[in-house]
């Protein structure tokens, strides 16, 4: 990981491009339900929020080991985004 500034990038465009590709399917499919859509931007909101907060803890004693962590979340709960995402009907 390069910096604290990089990290906070990726978890900006990750959430973001997922959000924007769920407002891509409603648009495609503006006549079925949204409460699986919106249910995905919800906890990707949440998800952008937790992370952040968590690049901005200070007491952190292992750096290196803490934002390895991060960014493990991050991958982790971008791929479970996706597939709901891929999932939707």
């Amino acid at each position: 990981m390069a910096n604290k500034r990089d990290l906070k990038k990726d978890i900006n465009y990750v959430f973001g491009d997922i959000i924007e590709a769920v407002y891509y399917w409603e648009l495609e499919n503006s006549e079925k339900p949204t409460k699986e859509s919106e249910a995905i931007i919800d906890e990707a909101i949440a998800s952008f929020d937790e992370l952040i907060a968590r690049v901005n803890d200070r007491g952190v004693e292992n750096a290196k080991a803490h934002f390895k962590a991060i960014n493990n979340d991050l991958e982790s709960k971008g791929r479970a985004l996706i597939e709901r995402i891929n999932k939707l009907k």
